[in-house]
């Protein structure tokens, strides 16, 4: 299994499989017990609306997209909606 430090993926480009911008990415959570990979922390592209996006924001206005929405990691990380 290929493997990828998280340093390397803080401020990579978070698109929709749909060519959305969703912006890019500022930290991933998890759980404390469970230690299971959360949610992407996204610092979200200015001109995404985000009235038109089906993810939750934290208290900084940042998106939260599940873990099991990701599609593809490489240079970018793709996301499924």
């Amino acid at each position: 299994m290929d493997e990828i430090l998280a340093r390397n993926l803080i401020d990579k480009s978070i698109i929709g499989t749909d060519g959305t911008d969703f912006g890019t990415l500022y930290n991933v959570t998890m759980g404390i017990e469970s230690a299971d990979l959360r949610n992407l922390v996204i610092n979200p592209n200015e001109d995404l609306p985000l009235q038109s996006v089906d993810f939750e924001t934290d208290d900084d206005g940042r998106l939260l997209i599940p873990m099991d929405h990701i599609s593809r990691l490489n240079d970018q990380i793709v996301i499924q909606r």
